[in-house]
């Protein structure tokens, strides 16, 4: 069993901390600054042994290096593309990779858009746990990620990928951005009924300050516009049909909303 704790810093991110449930190990995914994290594995008598990175923006790795100050023993995970923008990373990886986290089984999801070298961290479900997704910037509640450095066509092929995964799968991204997004979707797909339901509910977690993060990947499919490029509502607000080019637009539109 694995522990999953939000730990909200900077303006709206989202550091995760992965705990073995029956010892004292952690993990920790894209630490934007270290203090939170140090204070909570101090006070919790956790060992740190395992960063994993998603990919290479100073607000996902920044706190890295100090935490490997103070636990130097710890493993980086992180996109063996990305050595030079994550030198500090000590197994690269690529997608399709698998590996072990606390006995949990581990999927290496290569996901560009974003970024030219954005990885996922997909735990699949076990007989005692549910399935469980960290996708950093590219998928968000609501949203995906700006398209820094690659193409409308690796994000819809990188998002496309995630849609894929079990609709049960909790999407732990890394940023709270869950409200704008939703107030931009609704101008896209104004009569989306689930979608007009979730932005009420949402505002009014918000308004009492609670998180909108994990969500999951069949509520995103049902509300996200940048999942749903294949509808013919959206076809028709785009003024595009192929899904590469409606995603294009509507992340144009998100930009500048």
């Amino acid at each position: 069993m694995v522990e999953i704790l939000r730990l909200p810093v900077l303006r709206d991110n989202y550091v995760f901390l992965l705990i073995e449930s029956e010892g004292s190990r952690a993990a920790v995914v894209d630490p934007a600054i270290a203090e939170p994290v140090a204070a909570l594995l101090q006070q919790r008598g956790l060992e740190l042994v395992l960063v994993l990175q998603t990919h290479h923006h100073h607000d996902h790795i920044g706190g890295t290096p100090e935490l490997l100050e103070r636990w130097p023993g710890s493993e980086v995970w992180a996109a063996a593309s990305d050595q030079i923008r994550i030198p500090f990373q000590t197994i690269g990886l690529d997608g399709g990779d698998q590996l072990e986290l606390f006995g949990r089984p581990v999927e290496v999801l290569s996901i560009p858009g974003h970024t030219s070298d954005h990885i996922a961290y997909y735990l699949p479900a076990t007989a005692q746990e549910g399935p469980e997704l960290f996708c950093g910037d590219t998928l968000f509640g609501g949203g995906c990620g700006r398209i820094f450095e690659g193409t409308p066509a690796q994000m819809l092929a990188s998002l496309d990928k995630l849609a894929a995964l079990p609709a049960a799968t909790r999407i732990w991204c890394a940023h709270e951005y869950t409200e704008t997004n939703l107030r931009f979707a609704m101008t896209q797909e104004p009569e989306n009924q689930a979608l007009a339901e979730r932005f009420e509910r949402v505002q009014n977690q918000r308004a009492l300050g609670m998180p909108t993060i994990p969500s999951s990947i069949g509520l995103e499919l049902a509300t996200n516009p940048f999942l749903r490029c294949r509808q013919p509502e959206l076809q028709l607000a785009s003024g595009a049909v192929d899904a590469a080019d409606v995603l294009a637009e509507i992340r144009r539109r998100k930009d500048v909303f």
